[in-house]
């Protein structure tokens, strides 16, 4: 009788370990893992949003930093997200809190205070600016579009969906 359950063990644990193994094989390879978080004079910031999973993250995390930024190139016929873009965020004083960092994706979060700010963005020599205002408890979110003829091919983009 022992035998017997002993063999009824191990055709049970026989498949539970190949349902294991079709379960792993079945899954993701991986799964998006945080960009890193940086910090310029005092102020953190995150960038990242290449590829599905990354870019799905970093919608997910958005409404928890203060600030959000956004970069595309649009022409008629759609657009295409932005990466490599260098940013500057100004205080209503004029001084850089963020002063030329690069963006490692199409999306940017910033640990901003309430306040009013200057944001430059400048994607291969054409610059655009906005500004942005920050509201206790409330995110902030700007986009910026370049219009069609920006070189995509330098500026690391991936079609809008």
């Amino acid at each position: 009788m022992t035998s017997r359950i002993s063999s009824r063990t191990r055709s049970a644990a026989a498949a539970m370990l190949c349902g294991a193994a079709l379960l792993a094989a079945l899954s993701p390879a991986h799964s998006a893992i945080n960009p890193p978080i940086h910090m310029t004079h005092g102020i953190e910031y995150m960038s990242g949003g290449i590829g599905s999973d990354e870019a799905e993250l970093m919608e997910t995390v958005a409404p928890r930093w203060p600030a959000t930024f956004e970069f595309a190139i649009k022409d008629h016929k759609g657009a295409d997200f932005a990466a490599g873009v260098h940013v500057t965020v100004r205080s209503s004083n004029g001084t850089a809190l963020l002063d030329d960092v690069v963006s490692g994706g199409p999306f940017m979060v910033a640990r901003l205070d309430p306040g009013t700010y200057e944001v430059e963005a400048r994607l291969l020599g054409n610059t655009l600016k906005q500004t942005l205002h920050v509201l206790p408890g409330a995110p902030a979110r700007v986009a910026f579009v370049w219009p069609a003829g920006t070189d995509m091919a330098s500026a690391g983009t991936r079609a809008v969906q």
